[in-house]
């Protein structure tokens, strides 16, 4: 069966997913977004499992929420924090496998 041909992308879609990227291109966010791929997490805890302070975090995940990678869901007071959906699971799974098996490391 013949391959089928990728579709062009406009300049600005360029634009776009390399501006994606660069979210992924800080080291702090990574860990933020490895201690949130399992779920519902309030800043609080996250800064504790991140060695982090809470400050620290709360800016981070404004990064990561205006580039659509985290979600908020808030109950009172209090916000918690999880991947926006499957393909930034996805997307940190393959990255740390790629890494993992090239010996980079």
């Amino acid at each position: 069966m013949p391959l089928e041909k990728a579709k062009p992308f406009k300049d600005e879609a360029f634009y776009d997913l390399a501006e994606f990227f660069k979210i992924f291109g800080d080291p702090a966010r990574l860990r933020i977004l490895k201690v949130l791929q399992p779920g519902n997490i309030s800043v609080t805890d996250l800064a504790e499992q991140v060695k982090m302070s809470r400050s620290a975090v709360s800016h981070q995940l404004r990064i990561l929420k205006h580039a659509r990678v985290v979600r908020v869901r808030r109950e009172g007071k209090n916000s918690f924090y999880s991947l926006d959906d499957e393909h930034i699971d996805l997307i940190l799974k393959l990255g740390m496998e790629h890494i993992l098996e090239t010996g980079v490391n």
